[in-house]
């Protein structure tokens, strides 16, 4: 069962493969003096500290023993080192393969970002549950990779930064393929094609084309696909955190319009029927949505290998599936 997690930053910076633990090895890193010394006894690779008394017969016993231990040591030494650099080579040879779709096979889940308030790509239902047409495309594309699918969520203006610092191995957010994104990102093959309207009050009639945005105000997440578009158009984009303020701050008359998914709209108003809001303009060119990677050798394996799960996907009828149980129609077609 996918496992959902809450992104709280409280965390210690990086939610993957970042766990601390006991020393291995405290001799080594404590250095043959601390040993020496008597405040670490040590047998092979674990070690535990002793006290530090001793007599004066004692000592000098200790004294000669390691005076001859100091003759045989050069002969251990070698073999020791030996080991300890086959064992630490063996160690970096299973861990550092460098290749992110061989890293989440070996710790058996695939870790996505995504905001968890934007239905029906991804959002919680009345039990609380994580769910979506963005989350049940996620966790089959993992279950093709044989792994477990966990959703980190977050805010969307940090769900790319958290790509970035590799805290997530991919965003899964309804993300829109844009130029200025291809040219850090690569894209898996879009699993979504949707059009962008330009949603207005109902009595609300200066918009009728995408040109009559200069000069009006609009809201939507930052750096979002719709913001970038109402801002080539002349808009004056204010910046929000989800759909539901967006709304708020549209039929309160603070905006002139808000921009977004086709699908998004008729699903609000399906859960909304009282709500006084129309579509002024619909942009006839679909946009595609797709599964960001950070770009590099790393990731090509991972990017090949969701590729084949997509399109498994699409030719059983399942992406077509999933789009109907949350938008009411197929859009997983072009």
């Amino acid at each position: 069962m996918s496992r959902d997690v809450t992104d709280a930053f409280a965390r210690t910076d990086g939610l993957a493969g970042e766990h601390g633990g006991a020393r291995a090895g405290a001799c080594a890193g404590d250095g043959v003096d601390a040993c020496a010394a008597g405040r670490l006894t040590c047998t092979g690779r674990s070690c535990r500290q002793t006290g530090a008394a001793f007599s004066r017969r004692g000592f000098v016993a200790m004294a000669a023993g390691a005076a001859s231990l100091l003759v045989m040591m050069p002969l251990v030494g070698c073999d020791q080192s030996d080991d300890a650099t086959a064992d630490a080579s063996s160690d970096g040879d299973a861990d550092d393969s460098g290749d992110l779709l061989a890293q989440i096979k070996g710790r058996g889940e695939m870790i996505f970002a995504t905001e968890g308030t934007w239905s029906p790509w991804t959002f919680h239902d009345e039990d609380g549950e994580l769910v979506g047409y963005d989350i049940e495309v996620a966790r089959g594309i993992a279950q093709h990779l044989g792994v477990e699918a966990t959703f980190v969520e977050g805010k969307w203006d940090g769900l790319f930064a958290g790509l970035d610092s590799q805290r997530y191995d991919c965003v899964s957010n309804g993300v829109t393929v844009t130029d200025e994104r291809a040219e850090k990102y690569d894209f898996t093959e879009p699993y979504a094609y949707n059009r962008t309207v330009v949603i207005v009050r109902g009595d609300y009639d200066e918009i009728a084309s995408m040109e009559d945005l200069e000069g009006k105000t609009t809201a939507n997440t930052l750096a979002s696909a719709y913001a970038l578009l109402a801002e080539s158009y002349g808009a004056q984009t204010q910046g929000v955190d989800d759909l539901n303020q967006t709304i708020q701050l549209l039929e309160s008359g603070r905006i002139d319009a808000t921009l977004n998914d086709e699908v998004v709209f008729y699903d609000y108003m399906e859960q909304h029927p009282d709500a006084d809001l129309k579509i002024a303009v619909t942009d006839e060119n679909p946009t595609h949505v797709a599964f960001p990677l950070r770009r590099g050798e790393a990731t090509q394996s991972l990017l090949q290998a969701m590729n084949e799960a997509i399109d498994d996907m699409r030719t059983s009828g399942e992406l077509s599936e999933l789009s109907n149980k949350y938008f009411g129609l197929d859009i997983s077609q072009e």
